[in-house]
Parts: structure tokens; C-alpha cells; sequence
């Protein structure tokens, strides 16, 4: 059995006795609780890892294994595993030894359904307890680490992350396509921060900005006396990355002229100043940029297809924000925090209306729109940064019946007290008089989760 079949079990029980284990299931999966009956504890231990959300119920006297050994190799795996020991001696001895050697609970054969449902229920969630703080650990943790960090709970980010993750460590050149203002050079930056090339240097060029007559020595680099008004040495952007990254903004906008020898020194890793015969070894991870369609721009001669074809060996697309709505009121907090912060002005928290004004905004400027906004929205006030930014507000639910408007206004609400409160379900209850398990059933309905609020992080896309 594979670990992903493994994981949909909430009990494992293993027991020696074949007949045990079938009636065990059956209790289990007769209160909906998926089961696993095992008789063999080497191989339940092979099974059992660190963050399968359940539990296990174990007969203590076994040929090939007794239970308190077993316990251990549970414990060694998961200390907070709780682990449920069942015996057929009632020896008193032998359960306070368990339950000191961390045993969930202690049950004498035959023992009583009620009773064993109420420990195993009682179990199962403190397990999903416990993994919920470890996994909530694991955010904050991962908020702390220097370097930039990619906000965001929608489909395309999660993806976005999942590809970053899978490149981090292999030099493999990156192509990066979004929109203008979708944080390309932060996600450039990102795989750079979090590689094992952080420590050398992140060199940024914006190959539309430079003039064509300087892009070359400003890539290449260029000799003393290489050309006019050259009278020392000038070491390019691709000798100056050497050890760690060098991203190539706007790559669209490199003249043709210049893209064969760009093509040249990917391919060979090797560079040579102009003026100079000297080849100089690179090692560097090369990460492009672009706004455009560069297949696009192949078909119309317009861009070597040799080039992307070396270029987009990775290839990150980064989703605009009108396809990751349910982002904004989370990126929108964490601007106005920073600019809170920087300005030194108390933030207020926007209203369920400025939400609703965001979230039918079709932001044409992406995210670097919002953060404007955002830094506009503490420095101005609610009123005059949202009429100069997103207009008149009567269109907001334009299109939409009346349960869609509740439902709307509704998510909005609860996402503005989860803000405010930052994350806090109790604060969050009081706040909109709605009991817990209302509440959590709203969060689940509308897709939420509370680690998104917890803390903040100083960068975004």
C-alpha cells in the first residue's frame, strides 16, 4: 500500500487476531471513521509517518511484537501519535508502564463499544489538533526566513510556489511571463534568496530601459580602450552575477544583433569582454522576464527561436490579479500595514464596501495598482483613494442575483474580521456574534483559512 491510500485511514488497527481487527473496522466505519485492520506491526510501522492525521489501536500481546515495543517504534516516528493499547489480562502494572511510556489510552478485552468510540474520537481530535499547530508552526516559520515571500491562498499561487519549490536547487535558466506589475522580479528574486546561490550576488538589468549602443558592454563588459570614452576596465552585469543569478527583464526588448551572442554565452557559460580575447567561466543560474508573447514574436521574426528555446527550459507564468480575487483583501492589508509602518499613520481597517469596490476592480495594473492603492488608502484616507483609484462604486454587483450579492457580501465581511483580528477565531466569533462551529463552516463554504492572517511578511506578489 502506498502512503497516499495509507493516508485516507483515520484508525490503523493491529492486532494478531484477524477477527479483532474485522470488527474493530466495522465499529469504526459504522460512526463514518475510515479503518485499517493489520496484523502485523512491522508492517504497520512502515506505513506509519509523521503526518498521517490518525490514529492507532494495538493489541499489546503479539507473537512477532508485543505493544509496548510497538508503542516505542510509534513514539520514535510521531511522539504525538496517540497510540490506543488493548489487552486481554487486565494487567495493571502493564497499562501504567504504557501510559508512561506515552500510551493515548488503555482499554481491557472485551472491551466496550461505547467506551472505545468515545477514546478513539477523542484521539482523532487531538491528533487534527495537533497537527493543525504543527502545520500553523510551519507557516510562521516559514514567514520568519529572510528574503522574499509570494502571498496568496488562490489555485495560481499555490502553483506558482509549488514550481518555485521544484527549481530552487537546480541551475536550471528560468523564464518568468506575467503581466506588467504581476512581481516578476520578485519571484526572480525569490529563486534566487531561497537557492544555494543567496550569498553571492542578484544582478537586475531591464534590457528595454538600456540603449542599444550600451547593452552589449553593459552585459559583456568591456576592456580599457574598447571603444570611446572607455579608459579602464568595466566589468559586465553577466561578471558581476558570476555565483549567482542574473535576471533579464523585458528580455522582448534585446535588438536582434545582440541576441545571437546572448544565445552564446548561455550555451557556453562563458563570456568575453568587448575589446578582449580572454574568455571568462561563468556560474550563474540566467532568469529572463517577459510581458509579451515571445512565440509570438518568434513567428514574426522578431525574436531567435533558438534563444527562447534556451531560455524557457523552466518556464513560470505568474496569473494576474483578476484571476486571484479571493488575494486581494490579504495583499491589501499587508500594503497598508507596511505603509502604516513606513508613514508612521494608524491603519484603519477598510470597510466591507472598500472590499466589495477591490474585488470588481479588474485591476489593469496588477498587483503594483494595489499596493498604490493600498500606500494611497493610509496616507490619504478610505474616500479619496478609492474615488481616484477605482471610480464611482455602483457597479459592484452589476450581473449578480440576490443570493450571489449576500454570498458576496457575506465572504467579504468575515475576510475583513479574520484581517482585523489577524486570524483570531475566538475574536473573529465575537466580532460577528456567530458561533464557532458557524463560523468554521462559513470559512470552509467560502474557502478560508485563518493561517492567511496570522502575521505579515515584507514581500508579495
Amino acid at each position: 500500500m502506498n502512503l497516499d491510500a495509507f493516508n485516507q485511514f483515520r484508525v490503523l488497527v493491529v492486532d494478531d487476531e484477524p477477527h479483532i481487527g474485522t470488527v474493530l473496522v466495522q465499529l469504526f466505519e459504522l460512526e463514518g471513521i475510515n479503518a485499517l485492520a493489520m496484523t502485523d506491526p512491522h508492517h504497520a510501522n512502515m506505513l506509519i509517518h509523521k503526518d498521517w492525521p490518525g490514529i492507532v489501536v494495538s493489541d499489546v500481546n503479539m507473537p512477532c511484537m508485543d505493544g509496548i515495543t510497538f508503542l516505542g517504534k510509534c513514539n520514535a516516528i510521531d511522539k504525538d501519535l496517540p497510540v490506543v493499547l488493548l489487552t486481554g489480562f487486565g494487567d495493571i502494572a502493564m497499562a501504567v508502564n504504557a501510559l508512561k511510556q506515552g500510551a493515548y489510552d488503555f482499554l481491557e478485552k472485551p472491551f466496550n463499544n461505547e467506551h472505545m468510540l468515545d477514546v478513539v474520537k477523542r484521539a482523532l481530535e487531538k491528533r487534527a489538533l495537533t497537527l493543525e499547530n504543527r502545520n500553523l508552526k510551519r507557516a510562521l516559520e516559514a514567514q520568519a526566513i529572510p528574503g522574499p515571500r509570494i502571498l496568496g491562498n488562490s489555485p495560481g499561487i499555490v502553483r506558482l510556489r509549488n514550481l518555485i519549490d521544484m527549481v530552487l536547487t537546480t541551475p536550471a535558466d528560468v523564464l518568468i511571463e506575467g503581466e506588467t506589475g504581476t512581481g516578476k522580479e520578485l519571484v526572480a528574486r525569490c529563486l534566487h534568496d531561497h537557492s544555494p546561490r543567496h550569498k553571492a550576488n542578484f544582478v537586475a538589468i531591464n534590457c528595454g530601459a538600456i540603449p542599444e549602443n550600451l547593452i552589449e558592454s553593459e552585459l559583456f563588459g568591456a576592456d580599457a580602450g574598447a571603444f570611446t570614452g572607455i579608459d579602464k576596465a568595466r566589468v559586465g552585469k553577466f561578471e558581476f552575477a558570476n555565483g549567482g543569478t542574473l535576471f533579464l527583464d523585458e528580455i522582448e526588448s534585446t535588438p536582434m544583433s545582440l541576441q545571437v551572442k546572448l544565445l552564446r554565452v548561455l550555451e557556453d557559460r562563458k563570456v568575453e569582454r568587448l575589446g578582449s580575447n580572454k574568455s571568462i567561466s561563468l556560474d550563474i543560474r540566467v532568469v529572463a522576464a517577459t510581458k509579451v508573447d515571445l512565440k509570438k514574436l518568434c513567428d514574426k521574426g522578431e525574436f531567435r527561436q533558438d534563444l527562447l528555446y534556451r531560455l524557457n527550459l523552466v518556464t513560470i507564468p505568474i496569473p494576474p490579479l483578476r484571476e486571484r480575487r479571493e488575494d486581494i483583501p490579504l495583499l491589501f492589508l499587508h500594503f497598508a500595514r507596511i505603509a502604516s509602518a513606513r508613514y508612521h499613520k494608524e491603519l484603519i481597517y477598510p470597510s466591507a464596501e472598500h472590499h466589495a469596490r477591490m474585488a470588481a476592480h479588474d485591476w489593469p495594473g496588477n498587483v503594483r495598482e494595489l499596493r498604490n492603492l493600498a500606500e494611497r488608502y493610509v496616507l490619504l484616507g478610505a474616500e479619496s483613494a478609492f474615488a481616484a483609484s477605482l471610480g464611482e462604486s455602483g457597479a459592484i454587483y452589476s450581473g449578480m442575483s440576490l443570493s450571489q450579492r449576500v454570498e458576496f457580501f457575506e465572504r467579504v465581511l468575515i475576510e475583513e474580521a479574520l484581517s482585523h483580528n489577524r486570524g483570531s477565531i475566538k475574536l473573529t466569533m465575537e466580532q460577528l456574534e456567530l458561533p464557532r462551529k458557524t463560523l468554521y463552516d462559513k470559512m470552509r463554504k467560502y474557502e478560508l483559512d485563518r493561517k492567511h492572517y496570522l502575521t505579515d511578511s515584507p514581500d508579495e506578489t
